[in-house]
């Protein structure tokens, strides 16, 4: 997922620990439990959704493992994926001390033909959990959880990301539709584009073929719902940014007056990177996943390239703000770096350099946006 954070293990408590992992499908679900360390698992098949059995499962071992008096702490765990976090949010509010594992992070078995099952999967996920409780921060990876507003907040900005997609393949399609025929001059994003469909006429000064041409005003029908919908999100967008109810409200006017960063950039990052706290810079680059992989065995000593192990979305807005930033703000800092260290330099060792160029800009906004320290050498948009 693309709220992965490395969290600490909490300190395994003195009383009781019954541990629980779940391996989610629409259709059903395994629980694993393990009533003690070093016991072998209980494994019990749920409908998927039953989160009544769940929990009626869950307190039947917390009273089987408290039968000897004292307090009894259930540990839960499932996997990020499809379901997202509704059931981490009615688990912890029945009691229950659940973490979502980033999948990505578990340790696998490296044999080209490895054993899978979901059976295998609880037992992985249980050894997993009782590592981590163990303090072995090298076991796996705990998701951050974001609250049900933080996470609400994302949805504008990504709808708009799919919608573009959408718009791109309509754009596409009708350019060669009309390349059929020869025409290589419609420009489905133009205002007039209505009418001048109306009147394309082959290469050849015949009208279209009037199955053609139908299809066409459909493809077009559905770019004109397609274009209206990204209008509303783009003005919903830039209104919530004027709210002063919204907590990323300030973030997003503080990046947006910096040149370069327009206001999609700027909501991505507040809502998808800087809505959250980190440590230090290592862990801000890990999260959006433009820290280094290096690879050092032996004598094979080499660079592998960023880990691309974080948030996709900030990522891609970081990479396309470091292009921007190079136009728009050609006397800062970070522009003279990169000028010093490509020169003119083209093809592989460029698109390395902004990748670098992304990762310290990363930097440098994030400790504008926690303490106003402005990049150096930026212009600040009148």
């Amino acid at each position: 997922m693309d709220s992965r954070e490395l969290t600490c293990p909490t300190a395994v408590s003195e009383c009781a620990t019954v541990l629980v992992a779940i391996e989610l499908s629409a259709r059903s679900w395994l629980v694993g439990v393990r009533g003690a360390a070093g016991a072998r698992p209980s494994i019990h098949r749920l409908a998927g959704g039953d989160v009544a059995r769940l929990l009626e499962l869950i307190e039947r071992w917390r009273a089987k493992a408290g039968q000897g008096g004292g307090a009894v702490a259930v540990v839960s765990c499932y996997e990020a994926g499809r379901d997202g976090f509704w059931l981490h949010r009615q688990l912890v509010a029945h009691g229950v001390d659940n973490q979502v594992v980033d999948a990505a992070s578990l340790r696998v078995d490296r044999r080209a033909r490895r054993a899978k099952t979901d059976r295998l999967d609880v037992h992985g996920l249980l050894d997993a959990l009782a590592a981590w409780r163990r303090g072995e921060r090298d076991a796996c990876a705990m998701v951050r959880v974001p609250t049900p507003a933080e996470e609400d907040a994302k949805r504008p900005h990504r709808e708009r990301q799919r919608l573009i997609g959408e718009r791109v393949a309509h754009v596409n399609r009708l350019k060669a539709l009309a390349a059929l025929h020869g025409v290589g001059d419609f420009a489905p994003l133009r205002a007039d584009r209505q009418a001048r469909l109306a009147e394309l006429r082959g290469r050849d000064g015949t009208a279209l073929p009037a199955r053609l041409a139908a299809e066409m005003g459909r493809e077009l029908a559905r770019l004109e719902l397609v274009l209206k919908q990204i209008a509303s999100i783009e003005a919903e967008r830039d209104a919530l940014a004027e709210a002063n109810g919204d907590p990323d409200a300030a973030t997003i006017r503080s990046l947006a007056k910096l040149k370069a960063v327009g206001p999609q950039s700027a909501c991505v990052l507040s809502r998808e990177v800087f809505y959250r706290r980190f440590r230090n810079r290592r862990e801000l680059a890990a999260y959006v996943g433009l820290d280094p992989s290096p690879y050092n065995t032996g004598a094979s000593v080499r660079e592998q390239g960023i880990a691309k192990a974080g948030n996709p979305r900030a990522r891609t807005a970081m990479i396309e703000l470091a292009w921007l930033w190079l136009r728009y703000q050609p006397d800062s800092a970070l522009s003279g770096w990169f000028r010093q260290r490509v020169g003119t330099a083209t093809g592989r060792l460029k698109r390395i350099a902004i990748v670098a160029l992304a990762r310290k800009l990363l930097v440098a906004l994030w400790r504008y946006v926690e303490t106003g320290l402005v990049p150096t050498g930026a212009q600040i948009a009148a």
